[in-house]
C-alpha cells in the first residue's frame, strides 16, 4: 500500500483557507528556514535566456567545494535535495532493509516504504545491523534537534559499510554549525558515505529548490542521470556561486540573535523548549493540539506533529514585530 502524502511545514494557503484570512495576513513559523532571506545578486540575462551550460554549473560546484570544505570532491548541485530523496530507492542493495534514525523528516521512510524497501524506524544507532543496505541519520535532526559528533557518525559508517551498505547524513541543517558538520570527510575514499545539503533553509531561499550532494563520484553520477539533464536551473546556479563565496558569519549571526529572541518570547509564556536548532525550536506541551489550533486563530502556523501530539515546533519570525505578535497570541491562550 503507498502511504499517504506528509503534511509538511508552510501550507499557509491550506491553513488560510480553514481559518480565515488572506496567506500575507499570516505569520509563518511551521518551517526552519531563514526569516530573513537574503538578497539576491544579480543574475546575467543569458541565466534565464539559455540553458545551463556546463560552465555555469562548474562554477556553482567550485563554490560549493569551498564552501562545504571539500576540495577533494565537487558536490552535485540537485533541485532541492527532495528530488534526490526520491532516487534513493535505486542506492539501496537488492534485498536488504533501509533503517531511518527516527523520529525524523517523515519524507525518508516514506519514499523508501513506497518503493518496496522494509523500513525500519530505529531509535538508536546501536539499532543498525548488517540486515540495512541503507543508514539514514538526519544530522542536526529534525524537529528534536539531536546531533552526533564526526567520530560517531565515522564509527557507523565503518560498520555500514563492512556490510556493503550507505551511510546517508542529511546536513540540512548544518549550516549553522561548519566546523562539525561530515561533509568534508565524504568523497571517493569513503564510498560507503553520502551526505545530502540544503541551500535554501540557510539563506533562507527555499523556493529556489536547490541542495548538494557529497560523496563518490560513482554515487554522483547515478544520482546525476536519475536526475536527468539540466536538473537546477541557470539563476539557481549563479545565485548560489555568489552567495556561497560570500561572507555569511552576518547570516550565523542574526539568526542566533533572532533564535535568542524566540526562546525568550516562548520562556516568556511559560513554554519549555525541549530541543531544536538554530532554525526552530522545539516545545512539548500538554495542550499542544488546543495551542496550535489557538495560534492559528490568531493566523499564526507554527508545526505539528500526528506522530507526537505534545510537540509543535516554532520556527523564527523575521523581527521583532513578529516577536511581539507571537507573545501577545500566546498571553492570550494563557489567559
Amino acid at each position: 500500500m503507498t502511504a499517504p502524502p506528509i503534511i509538511h511545514g508552510g501550507g499557509i494557503a491550506a491553513a488560510a483557507a480553514r481559518f480565515g484570512g488572506k496567506p500575507e495576513d499570516w505569520l509563518d513559523l511551521s518551517t526552519g528556514i531563514n526569516p530573513n532571506p537574503v538578497a539576491v545578486p544579480q543574475i546575467d540575462g543569458a541565466a534565464w535566456h539559455r540553458l545551463p551550460d556546463r560552465h555555469r554549473q562548474d562554477a556553482a560546484r567550485a563554490a560549493a567545494a569551498r564552501y562545504y570544505r571539500t576540495p577533494h570532491v565537487l558536490p552535485l548541485p540537485v533541485p532541492g535535495t527532495q528530488s534526490v530523496i526520491q532516487l534513493l530507492p535505486r542506492l539501496v542493495p537488492a534485498g536488504r532493509r533501509a533503517a531511518v534514525l527516527s523520529p525524523t523528516y517523515g519524507e525518508y521512510a516514506r519514499v523508501l516504504g513506497n518503493a518496496g524497501i522494509a523500513v525500519d524506524r530505529v531509535s538508536g544507532l546501536d539499532a543498525v545491523t548488517e540486515a540495512h543496505g541503507l543508514v539514514v541519520v538526519v544530522n542536526p535532526n529534525n524537529p528534536d534537534g539531536r546531533f552526533f559528533p564526526r567520530e560517531i557518525l565515522l564509527n557507523l559508517h565503518r560498520r555500514v559499510e563492512a556490510s556493503g551498505g550507505l551511510l546517508l547524513v542529511d546536513e540540512a541543517f548544518g549550516d549553522m554549525r561548519p566546523d562539525d558538520c561530515i561533509a568534508p570527510l565524504a568523497g571517493d575514499d569513503r564510498p560507503g558515505l553520502l551526505v545530502f545539503r540544503s541551500f535554501g533553509k540557510f539563506f533562507g531561499l527555499a523556493g529556489l529548490r536547490l541542495g548538494f550532494v557529497v560523496g563518490p563520484s560513482t554515487i554522483l553520477e547515478t544520482l546525476a542521470d536519475g536526475l536527468g539533464p539540466w536538473a537546477v536551473s541557470g539563476p539557481a546556479l549563479t545565485i548560489a556561486t555568489t552567495l556561497m563565496a560570500s561572507d555569511t558569519m552576518p547570516i550565523r549571526h542574526a539568526l542566533r540573535q533572532r533564535k535568542a529572541c524566540l526562546d525568550q518570547v516562548l520562556a516568556g509564556a511559560g513554554l519549555s523548549v525541549t530541543s531544536g536548532t538554530d532554525l526552530f525550536s522545539l516545545v512539548e506541551h500538554a495542550a499542544a493540539t488546543d495551542l496550535h489550533l489557538h495560534l492559528c486563530r490568531h493566523y499564526i502556523l507554527v508545526r505539528p506533529f500526528d506522530y507526537h501530539p505534545r510537540w509543535l515546533r516554532f520556527g523564527l519570525a523575521a523581527d521583532a514585530a513578529s516577536d511581539a505578535r507571537l507573545a501577545a497570541a500566546l498571553r492570550d491562550f494563557a489567559g
